[in-house]
């Protein structure tokens, strides 16, 4: 099955309690899949674009848990493996009394961390429109970081874009170690949607116009530059604008950038403008963070199409 876009990497299932209070004293608690990549295909697949996940899960309930959920969201899952030695990686959100979100990561020696170059298939890669990679893979292990360096090796090879999001996790390793990783494969990169602090991390620039240039040097096309509650930066190589937040009640700010990164690309994909994408990304951000879990709050194409046409409508 030929896809849009592949993404590759570690999803995990998520524990969420219901009471807003530090987990010591949670009692009970919901669950739902959590993964940077995934979630990416998640947003993909709801707008209408074919998009498909590469990792591997333990064969455990978790394991399929996940496949279940990602199948009935229409993600393509013909390349996950099983492991039958290591588990499906679990993870714990905390929202405590100040409403900030937090997570606590079980995720050692998962059955993702073991995925190797062997593992990956060139001839699915190679037909998708766009390959997006995050920087969480490589901090997983030595073979995860082979394996992206592979993948990219494919997606050069046969021509198919590649979309990089540092996402940078300070739990998994030290800002020293991300960069030493993460800064050579920038250059390496079609399209690159980051946050501001890493941008600072990762090339020592902060301001979203210094971002840009410095990343158009290295030959990278089209950017996003996330900047939370102050919109988004986006350019590609003719224009670049600021893109305003949609205003929306905040209940859980994990998955925002992860959404903005699936409305950003399916803006890609459709040909639009630059401006276009910025605001299609910063939509689905919004829709992300006005619900519980990564993508319980993202919509289907006609729901998007609705609320982007109706927001656009109100601000001329």
């Amino acid at each position: 099955m030929a896809v849009e876009v592949v993404t590759i990497g570690e999803t995990m299932v998520a524990f969420i309690p219901h009471e807003h209070t530090y987990l010591r004293y949670a009692q009970q608690f919901g669950k739902v899949i959590a993964g940077a990549e995934s979630n990416v295909a998640v947003g993909l697949a709801k707008l209408g674009h074919a998009s498909g996940w590469i990792s591997k899960l333990g064969e455990d309930e978790f394991g399929q848990f996940i496949l279940r959920e990602l199948q009935g969201e229409g993600v393509d899952v013909s390349h996950v493996l099983i492991s039958e030695t290591n588990p499906t990686g679990i993870m714990f959100k905390q929202f405590a009394t100040d409403k900030e979100s937090s997570v606590y990561y079980y995720r050692n020696n998962s059955a993702a961390s073991t995925f190797s170059p062997s593992d990956l298939d060139e001839a699915y890669i190679k037909e998708a429109k766009i390959l997006l990679v995050s920087g969480i893979t490589p901090a997983l292990s030595e073979t995860c970081k082979e394996t992206i360096h592979k993948a990219l090796d494919i997606a050069k090879t046969h021509g198919v874009l590649v979309c990089f999001d540092p996402n940078i996790r300070r739990k998994l390793w030290s800002e020293t170690e991300a960069k030493a990783v993460l800064e050579p494969l920038l250059s390496r990169c079609d399209i690159v949607i980051l946050g501001e602090d890493e941008a600072q991390l990762l090339i020592g620039e902060s301001d979203p116009k210094k971002i840009v240039f410095v990343l158009k040097r290295l030959g990278v096309r089209w950017i996003g530059v996330k900047m939370g509650s102050k919109g988004a930066y986006v350019a590609d190589e003719h224009d670049e604008c600021f893109i305003d937040n949609y205003p929306v009640k905040v209940v859980d700010s994990i998955g925002a950038g992860d959404a903005f990164n699936a409305g950003f690309l399916c803006g890609l994909l459709e040909g639009r403008s630059i401006l276009t994408c910025g605001k299609m990304g910063a939509m689905m951000g919004a829709l992300a963070v006005s619900s519980y879990g990564d993508v319980e709050g993202l919509p289907n194409r006609k729901t998007f199409d609705r609320l982007f046409s109706n927001t656009q409508e109100t601000k001329r």
